[in-house]
């Protein structure tokens, strides 16, 4: 009779926390073990946009009711894709999809909410406190994981979840490196309430915008509604299944996230000081109403009113693609083989998809159809294919090398994109087929795996 494996998990982020659902679904032991000192430990960014892929993912992976709670707490629906110069003009708005369908289609949720979420009917596996150093490989097929307080987890596979710093990919794949896209954001959160949702145009307020300004400076904008008030209650008017679903969901009173807007404001490394990577709070607000002295009021008041607990700077990075290693009982996931820009947006919807691909590998060794080391072989062909694919097209979408970040050459390309941009903006045929793209590309066309 088989034996279903033994997975060991470092990092609880998105795509391990996923993996970890899925496996304990399907029989399969798992333990995870998080750095964190707790639940609410850390501020765990912002938004993230979950495309068709990612939900597809979690509803693979999540126990039904659970899933069902992830779209409750999901943030309001964006209407429009907006981008705009740096006086707040309109360039180019595209209409996005009224969805419905609750796996296909786009959302918008907080990275903390989906922390809590994930988090949720694994208490029993998630193990806090816990700092990974390294680990050993036996040769009957065993592997051990060694952690900073002295413990240590003996198990079938392990499986690296821990990030861009992957400290199992340091030891597994040394030749494997994660260098600089030559890009740095700085970003922060705004309470949205009548004065600052007063500065947001109405298409702004209602979507996600990009700012395409001078010096090849950018800054996305979202701003992110829920459905429960300042003090934690479901709003009345959500709907009874979405109430219901969020007044027994024992995450919520672990999650501080309420109604606010994000703003991240991005440029060439070269284009801020030195030391800005240990700037934090008010300095990084302050910093950039420097950069920004001939933006748009509207904009310069959202960088002053930013929460000084919530900004922080971001020196963005990407994998290395690497040839084909030979599967063993060891194997990686997520941005810890393939860190991307956030140039496509797809990094945590790869992730998931990682996750998801990996619990179906392994339901073969649980079934006695495939060896740990045949499973993992079959997953990692799949993954560093479309992984490391999405690394290359998201660097090709955000790098320091971009023409945009060039002195002089970067005013006529910035002209002829707004230019372009702007006819666009008149032709609502050419407007159709470019939001059409979004969605074929963010996954809405994808067969699954």
């Amino acid at each position: 009779m088989a034996m279903p494996p033994r997975v060991i998990v470092i990092g609880a982020g998105t795509g391990g926390m996923c993996l970890a659902h899925g496996l304990k679904r399907a029989g399969i032991p798992v333990e995870v073990y998080e750095r964190d000192r707790d639940r609410a430990d850390g501020l765990h960014g912002y938004r993230v946009g979950i495309d068709p892929d990612g939900s597809r993912a979690l509803h693979a992976c999540l126990p039904p009711e659970l899933y069902d709670t992830f779209v409750a707490t999901c943030a309001r629906a964006p209407m429009h894709f907006t981008m705009l110069d740096e006086r707040l003009s309109e360039l180019l708005s595209l209409p996005l999809r009224d969805e419905s369908d609750p796996i296909n289609s786009e959302k918008s949720v907080s990275r903390m909410t989906l922390r809590q979420v994930l988090l949720t009917g694994l208490e029993d596996v998630v193990r806090f406190d816990k700092t990974f150093t390294h680990f050993e490989q036996d040769p009957g097929g065993s592997v051990t994981a060694h952690f900073a307080d002295g413990t240590r987890a003996t198990g079938d596979l392990l499986v690296a979840a821990d990030g861009t710093g992957s400290r199992v990919r340091r030891q597994y794949l040394p030749h494997a490196v994660v260098e600089p896209a030559g890009v740095i954001a700085i970003g922060g959160k705004v309470e949205l309430n009548e004065q600052t949702k007063a500065l947001l145009p109405p298409k702004v307020f209602a979507g996600i915008s990009i700012v395409f300004a001078p010096k090849g400076y950018s800054c996305v904008l979202h701003v992110m509604e829920f459905k429960w008030d300042r003090a934690g209650v479901p709003h009345p008017h959500i709907g009874a299944s979405d109430a219901a679903l969020l007044a027994k969901w024992p995450g919520l009173m672990y999650d501080n996230t309420r109604d606010y807007i994000n703003w991240g404001f991005a440029a060439a490394t070269t284009r801020f000081p030195s030391d800005v990577m240990a700037m934090r709070g008010a300095d990084l607000a302050h910093l950039a109403l420097e950069m920004t002295p001939g933006w748009h009021p509207h904009l310069r008041t959202l960088f002053e009113l930013t929460d000084p607990g919530t900004a922080f700077p971001v020196n963005i990075a990407t994998s290395t693609p690497v040839p084909a290693w030979e599967a063993t009982h060891v194997t990686l996931l997520g941005d810890a083989i393939h860190t991307m820009t956030p140039g496509r947006g797809v990094g945590a919807n790869t992730a998931l998809r990682d996750a998801a691909l990996l619990c179906r590998t392994l339901r073969d060794v649980r079934d006695g159809k495939a060896t740990v080391r045949e499973a993992v072989a079959r997953y990692e062909a799949k993954m560093t294919e479309y992984g490391f694919a999405a690394v290359r097209d998201s660097r090709r979408k955000q790098s320091g090398d971009d023409p945009l970040h060039k002195p002089y050459i970067g005013r006529a390309v910035l002209a002829g994109m707004r230019t372009g941009m702007r006819v666009a903006n008149r032709l609502p045929a050419v407007k159709r087929r470019m939001s059409d793209a979004l969605y074929q590309y963010r996954g809405a066309e994808r067969e699954e795996d």
